[in-house]
């Protein structure tokens, strides 16, 4: 084993050209933490809750402003510093709306392409079976059906019962049919 630590990296590998420091290991990181994050917020600004939470923030602010002492207030008539906060939230809602429905639109291929999948394979069994009961339609038309028997067994009672109603010279003539003919 330690023959093997004093061995020099692979060379079908490549190297890592970043500093490694030995004192502070690197942190681990949810790759979709972000996203989840994003989803999170673009769902939560897109419900009555917010829309109601940002009325009210925007109505204490200006009734702050506006009916406060003068020396209270922190923003003045044009409102500036309110003006400033809603742009600020609106450039962070932005790309995290975005970001939002890429996922979004990322999942919604993926289950486009499996519901394509489960079409062809419900497509290739509907022509499997399509082809099965072809097959069999051909093998019962060559299977006897119950009419065929009925109209075979009436005709060979009808030849019976003319034998039986006529003379013995023409039961001699005429043998009885097989049931093959």
């Amino acid at each position: 084993m330690a023959r093997e630590s004093r061995r020099s990296p692979r060379l079908d590998q490549p190297r890592d050209l970043r500093r490694q420091w030995v004192f502070m290991p690197r942190p681990s990181r949810d790759a979709d933490a972000f996203g989840r994050f994003a989803e999170t917020f673009a769902r939560f600004m897109g419900t009555a809750r917010f829309l109601a939470y940002m009325t009210a923030f925007i109505a204490i602010w200006l009734s702050w402003n506006v009916m406060v002492p003068p020396d209270l207030r922190f923003d003045l008539y044009p409102f500036i510093f309110l003006t400033l906060m809603l742009s600020l939230q609106a450039s962070y809602a932005a790309p995290l709306i975005l970001l939002a429905q890429n996922r979004q639109e990322a999942r919604d291929r993926v289950g486009l392409e499996q519901d394509r999948d489960a079409n062809a394979r419900a497509h290739a069994d509907m022509e499997f079976l399509a082809r099965e009961m072809a097959s069999l339609r051909m093998a019962l038309g060559e299977v006897a059906t119950r009419d065929y028997v009925r109209s075979e067994l009436r005709s060979l009672l009808q030849d019976l019962e003319e034998r039986a109603d006529g003379s013995p010279d023409d039961r001699e003539d005429n043998p009885p049919r097989s049931l093959e003919s």
